[in-house]
């Protein structure tokens, strides 16, 4: 089967209203370079079959099975579907609507006087039929985390997230991979009475109070769900600390050994100072490597090295973007990593900082991340070099399942080209 009998018929199904997830026909890539993320390394000349929806054999010379779908690959790259980075995307439709915004939640109250609520979870309002998903898809992204935003109103626990397949399921959410979501920094010091020495103060005091059996009082930030919530992170569960400036690294490192947490940087500006700190601890970073002119006093230390350095110092670098239109530009992610390399961390940790790293951070690697056996058949043939920006994705499979390359985007260009075609041939 061709490739544009692949895009055709996935089309076809989408505009059918056909549940990708539901099922898999058997699929053979043949004769690709196949990055499998793991210790086999690179493989030329290579094969992948799946079978139900995983990958069932890497190798060479595989035979494919009656009825498989082959697909020839012809000696371009084929990497495991990419993280998106940590985003909004089925949770923010147009940013400057707000009833199409759900990833904030705004109470309204001094930030002394309220109430933290861990509990709340952004996974509850994730939309897959939102027209960000298929432009996802389209750039080989097949993966994200959605996270809770910590805006005017809210708090520093900003709430929980969790990863998400991109594959247009409803119960879409991947197993394991819940995570609660801290502000700690410049943006958030308005809820914390503006300074940093207050939000370790009221961090400390939540802590306390879900560990507590003691009724709360009126004054208490926790409500019963939260401390209840809040009590189950605080037993191994994971926190993302969205922090930049290396002195508040240092904190969040302290605080975690203090409450036994598992910590993990976001966006860590600064990270690249304290990074034998960080490998020390084993604390993975989600960094955006374009972020390299200092936005604010905590990012004065911005630097387009900071993967490489982190990297050199034994860290375990993600991507993630901190741009403000992450969500509906997803697909800048793979500049993202590309720049990286550019300034010095080696192309295979960069590919791994899409693919396998942010699998392990947030508790999916036993499934995705890899092209290995057992994997879900998340897969991506690529026209080159997926971290340059000229590249194309020319497939993407989720699941084992042919995604239609086509988006919003797409039939617009293609609706505006014909009519400018139409134009200049009169």
């Amino acid at each position: 089967m061709s490739f544009t009998q692949i895009t055709r018929l996935a089309a076809a199904c989408a505009l059918a209203g056909c549940a990708f997830a539901a099922s898999a026909a058997d699929l053979l890539i043949r004769n690709a370079e196949v990055h499998t993320v793991s210790s086999a390394g690179k493989l030329a000349k290579a094969d992948v079959l799946v079978r139900d929806g995983k990958i069932a054999a890497v190798g060479t010379a595989l035979q494919a099975p009656s009825g498989a779908t082959i697909v020839e690959a012809n000696g371009k790259p084929l990497t495991p579907g990419l993280f998106a980075g940590l985003t909004a995307i089925g949770i923010e439709e147009v940013s400057g609507e707000a009833s199409t915004v759900d990833e904030y939640l705004k109470l309204n109250a001094p930030a002394y006087a309220m109430q933290w609520r861990p509990e709340f979870d952004v996974t509850l309002a994730y939309n897959p039929r939102s027209v960000l998903v298929p432009l996802a898809q389209t750039e080989g992204l097949t993966w994200t985390v959605i996270e809770p935003g910590s805006g005017e109103g809210g708090s520093l626990i900003a709430g929980q997230g969790a990863a998400i397949t991109l594959d247009g399921r409803f119960d879409a959410v991947l197993e394991g991979s819940r995570s609660m979501f801290v502000a700690i920094g410049n943006d958030s010091l308005a809820l914390a009475g503006s300074s940093r020495a207050g939000q370790y103060m009221l961090l400390d005091q939540a802590v306390r109070e879900a560990r507590s059996t003691a009724p709360l009082g009126d004054r208490s930030l926790l409500l019963p769900t939260g401390r209840e919530v809040l009590a189950r992170y605080l037993k191994g569960g994971r926190f993302v600390f969205d922090v930049d400036r290396a002195a508040d690294i240092r904190q969040v490192l302290a605080f975690s050994r203090r409450y036994g947490i598992k910590p993990v940087i976001a966006s860590g500006t600064e990270a690249w100072v304290v990074a034998d700190e960080l490998a020390r601890a084993d604390v993975p970073v989600l960094i955006d490597p374009l972020a390299n002119l200092p936005g604010s006093f905590d990012t004065i230390g911005a630097r387009l090295d900071n993967a490489a350095l982190l990297a050199r110092a034994g860290v375990r670098v993600g991507f993630t973007q901190l741009l403000s239109d992450k969500s509906h530009n997803a697909r800048k992610i793979r500049q993202v990593a590309g720049s990286a390399v550019a300034h010095g961390l080696p192309w295979d940790a960069a590919l791994a900082g899409l693919t396998s790293v942010p699998a392990e951070i947030f508790g999916v690697a036993g499934s995705r991340g890899h092209i290995a056996v057992g994997q879900v058949a998340d897969l991506v043939l690529w026209t080159g070099d997926p971290l340059e920006v000229t590249t194309l994705a020319q497939q993407v499979w989720i699941g084992g399942n042919a995604i239609s390359m086509r988006s919003r985007q797409t039939e617009l260009r293609d609706r505006y080209l014909e009519k400018l075609n139409r134009g200049a041939a009169r």
